[in-house]
């Protein structure tokens, strides 16, 4: 049986999840989060199915560079959980025949928990643990993930029922400015590799971070600092195509995820166009505010063609360029 500590944990964690309210995103997030420290796992994973799919929407640890990738439903270990609607728990990749050994390799995982995530009776994805250790996980594990699961379908029936979009969106989209999340930037940026492998072609990626939003919020207040960034997230969403993705990656920092370019110059044109529409002052309740935002590029394939290195390489330039203009304010 799970420890005193640990049901206590899932009781915090029900508590905490309930202050999210309708934000299955963040829901998902969290609950992968918790689950490390929970039943001492080394990574986590959301999975939902989508069409032909699995598609990782929530990661943490060393599940966590995943976030976004897709496995065919029937041929991931995940994928039969879904299929069979049952909890599945691997005590040893190396010795379990269902297992695509070298996808868990890449991972360094040896142990998994696999619990399928059910929404109006039908298994639509499934929560896992993952262990680096063989035989890792116990049935007291196994009862925790199962309640830490009703608790995520408990989230997924109340976000669909209390708002006009359907589950996929929820899941995919932040909350608040209804811009592409992380999981979903994520999903984009991995196709957008995969079919510039493919085409030959060019595309790309900004990382971007809100210009003085702390000071908004501290002398303002925190009401006015989020009319700020859904004003910012609409202007994102203009100064971007409809076959790009603009995604708010968390608190001030957003992305964008550029399709097909005609030129490894056109994502520094992209990059002008956000500074463009945010020349204008933004009014709010009779007070003028300022936009600005330090914007990081990367180029697909000329910067490389592994996410984590091409979001590494755009979010240190955007930080060149924040330190380069904090700089220019305090010798002006």
């Amino acid at each position: 049986m799970p420890t005193r500590r640990q049901l206590l944990q899932v009781i915090r964690i029900q508590s905490e999840l309930a202050k999210l309210g309708l934000d299955l995103g963040g829901a998902m997030q969290f609950i992968v989060e918790q689950t490390l420290s929970l039943i001492d796992a080394d990574g986590a994973a959301i999975e939902l199915a989508e069409r032909e799919d699995m598609v990782y929407r929530a990661a943490a640890g060393i599940a966590r560079p995943q976030l976004g990738l897709r496995l065919k439903i029937d041929q991931s270990l995940t994928g039969l959980c879904v299929r069979r609607g049952k909890s599945l728990l691997c005590k040893d990749v190396e010795t379990d025949t269902r297992v695509d050994l070298d996808a868990c390799h890449r991972v360094g995982l040896r142990s998994m928990i696999i619990i399928p995530l059910k929404h109006r009776g039908i298994a639509i994805g499934a929560l896992k643990a993952l262990s680096a250790q063989p035989d890792k996980f116990q049935k007291r594990d196994v009862v925790l993930l199962r309640m830490l699961s009703d608790v995520i379908a408990a989230a997924m029936y109340f976000s669909v029922k209390y708002s006009g979009d359907d589950l996929f969106i929820k899941a995919t989209h932040d909350d608040m400015t209804g811009l592409a999340n992380r999981a979903l930037f994520m999903d984009r940026l991995r196709n957008a590799v995969a079919l510039i492998d493919r085409d030959k072609k060019v595309a790309g990626v900004l990382m971007i971070d809100m210009d003085g939003l702390k000071q908004i919020n501290d002398n303002y207040g925190h009401r006015v600092g989020d009319a700020v960034i859904l004003e910012f997230a609409h202007r994102l969403g203009k100064a971007t195509r409809d076959i790009d993705t603009a995604a708010r990656l968390g608190g001030d920092e957003f992305g964008v995820v550029l399709a097909t370019l005609e030129s490894p110059e056109s994502v520094e044109s992209a990059a002008a166009r956000i500074d463009a529409v945010n020349q204008s002052p933004f009014l709010f309740e009779g007070e003028s505010y300022q936009l600005s935002a330090s914007i990081g590029t990367a180029v697909i394939p000329g910067d490389g063609v592994e996410p984590e290195q091409l979001l590494d390489i755009a979010d240190k330039r955007m930080y060149c360029v924040k330190r380069e203009r904090k700089a220019q304010l305090f010798s002006a």
